[in-house]
């Protein structure tokens, strides 16, 4: 089953996101840094900006949020501009691609919070009038009649936090909007946007069936636009549900059930013309994420805000090696961190030539396109697809069961292998450290240094 691989991109841009860097049967395409005039990698990223706030905890979350103890808005906002300002400065990107405000609960945000983050991107770099601006919005009474003004401040597309169309379930999730207010919620950002209004819901839930699941679903595609993003429930330690279900209070469907629900929702929303062309995302006319389709094509990234991770070549000090950087967990001290320097960073690490490879293959292989053959070689240069995974024996099985495709167009999992890509990820990833380790100590150089790893790209 797919349960750690659907976790992965459980949130469109997740601050906890560990990594990042093309579509089989009938998905959806987008080129991008395939295209011959797109500019180097380190010239261009996209941007994700944490709101770490939230009115109170979902009984299954554990991302990084907390309840405000007073309204500190404009503090937060300066340090949010601050800090954008000066990653943009350290990356000396030209170009940012698209913009994303996630949490927490963004849409407690004030609009001016969003058009003064947006107005200080536009400073420092370009950013085009028709970039993927998205905000996440929990379908709130209050979430709903802020969408006008958040549009005004920039924004042009929305995703939505449905989760259920069952009101009693978005009651044991913690929820605080009803199935009525978050259709209300679905129908004004359509008007605002329309094409451009992603839905997320949740499957998995304690007590739901398959029937239930596939009865939810299709009153959904009832009044959904042209994006859904699927979320398997998942029990995190230290919050509410997992100590409920621990308990024995509380039950959850089994595995099995869980497959069955991911294989029933795939059905279901191709035959409405939603094609899947990632693990958990599905779109038809065209409507893909722009934001995360950069994650999984390995483009780089900047992250702003409290917890925020980001993955870019810091060239404004010299830097030739991409860095994944982690900003400060806790608000109050990421807010006395951008005072004092500018920024919060809490930690960067140089990823090495192979840890990127690695990135790109296992985020990569989410999309239901995979990884062709031009894209890889950006990123790999001296071994090509065919030459890494053409000739394990582990691979050659995944290959002849027919999960696993390797042709001219690159390597990629067919429609059935995709629900098993938890499984087929290890054995693709020991064949690239095999691979490419080697190389690494042959090319090993005094300092510690390697070739590939000042040689390769960022």
């Amino acid at each position: 089953m797919i349960k750690h691989t659907l976790r992965a991109g459980r949130r469109a841009v997740s601050p906890g996101l560990r990594c990042f860097s093309e579509t089989s049967g009938g998905g959806v395409s987008e080129d991008g840094l395939e295209r011959t005039s797109s500019p180097p990698l380190t010239k261009q990223a996209s941007l994700y900006v944490h709101w770490p706030y939230c009115l109170r905890r979902c009984s299954y979350c554990n991302f990084n949020k907390y309840i405000p103890r007073e309204n500190n808005d404009p503090v937060m906002t300066e340090c949010l501009q601050r800090e954008t300002e000066t990653l943009l400065q350290l990356s000396q990107v030209s170009c940012i691609t698209s913009v994303f405000f996630g949490g927490g609960t963004p849409s407690l945000a004030h609009p001016s919070t969003i058009a003064a983050v947006l107005q200080t991107v536009s400073r420092r770099a370009y950013l085009s009038d028709e970039a993927e601006i998205t905000l996440e919005v929990n379908p709130t009474p209050v979430g709903k009649s802020k969408l006008e003004d958040f549009c005004r401040a920039g924004v042009n597309r929305f995703s939505i936090g449905v989760q259920s169309l069952q009101d009693e379930d978005l009651k044991s999730l913690g929820r605080d909007h009803s199935s009525h207010q978050a259709l209300q919620a679905v129908e004004e950002a359509r008007r605002l946007c329309p094409g451009r209004v992603s839905v997320d819901v949740m499957f998995g839930r304690p007590k739901q069936s398959v029937a239930s699941w596939e009865k939810e679903l299709s009153e959904l595609l009832r009044v959904c636009d042209d994006h859904v993003s699927l979320y398997q429930l998942t029990l995190e330690r230290g919050t509410q549900l997992f100590k409920q279900v621990l308990g024995g209070g509380v039950t959850v469907p089994g595995e099995d059930v869980m497959a069955e629900m991911y294989r029933c929702a795939r059905r279901t929303l191709h035959q409405d013309g939603l094609l899947q062309y990632e693990v958990s995302n599905f779109a038809r006319h065209q409507a893909v994420s722009h934001h995360n389709t950069g994650y999984w094509k390995g483009r780089q990234y900047i992250g702003v805000g409290p917890g925020a991770h980001g993955r870019f070549v810091p060239l404004g000090e010299g830097g030739v090696l991409r860095e994944a950087r982690t900003q400060t967990l806790d608000p109050d001290a990421w807010i006395r961190e951008v005072q004092q320097r500018g920024h919060g960073t809490r930690r960067r690490i140089q990823l090495s030539h192979l840890e990127l490879l690695e990135e790109v293959l296992v985020m990569g292989m989410r999309m239901t396109d995979g990884i062709n053959h031009k894209h890889w070689e950006m990123f790999s240069p001296q071994l090509g697809l065919r030459e890494v995974f053409g000739t394990t024996s582990d691979v050659q099985e995944l290959l002849q069961s027919g999960h696993l495709i390797l042709d001219d167009r690159g390597l990629r999992c067919s429609w059935d292998g995709l629900v098993l890509l938890d499984s087929i990820l290890p054995a693709l990833l020991v064949e690239l450290e095999r691979q490419i380790s080697p190389r690494l100590q042959i090319d090993h150089h005094g300092d510690g240094q390697t070739k590939s790893q000042t040689s390769s790209p960022p």
